[in-house]
């Protein structure tokens, strides 16, 4: 997914972090579909949450089910491989979502996909990802 990044740095805390523990900072992108243009398919390592600032985002979920997001909505998306989905703009009016997630420094923002068994694979002129 494509997009303006901003990046709010953790606070620094004494000591020494658990080995267990992995960094990650809260990461605010803006992504913008234009009209018939949609994400391909993809998921996400982390979990994140998406608010729909303008348009009417369509999410097709990996299990078939169709989900429709209007402007001043929001929706959590689930982490994992299980979770692949495919966002389209089917409307006349670009879709811009403000998406947050906690992410590792490096760590990509959604990684593509394959369509899901008996899901039509993404034939959109163009993605965003």
């Amino acid at each position: 997914m494509a997009g303006r990044q901003a990046t709010a740095g953790r606070p620094k805390t004494a000591g020494r972090r658990p080995k267990a523990e992995v960094a990650s900072d809260l990461v605010v992108r803006e992504v913008a579909i234009e009209p018939g243009g949609c994400t391909g398919w993809h998921y996400h390592r982390v979990p994140l949450i998406a608010v729909v600032k303008s348009g009417t985002l369509t999410r097709i979920l990996s299990d078939g089910t169709v989900e429709v997001h209007h402007t001043g909505t929001s929706f959590v998306e689930p982490a994992g491989r299980r979770h692949v989905h495919l966002g389209r703009n089917l409307g006349s009016e670009r879709v811009v979502l403000c998406v947050t997630a906690a992410l590792a420094e490096g760590d990509p923002f959604a990684l593509p996909a394959e369509a899901p068994p008996g899901a039509t694979p993404c034939a959109c002129p163009t993605r965003t990802r």
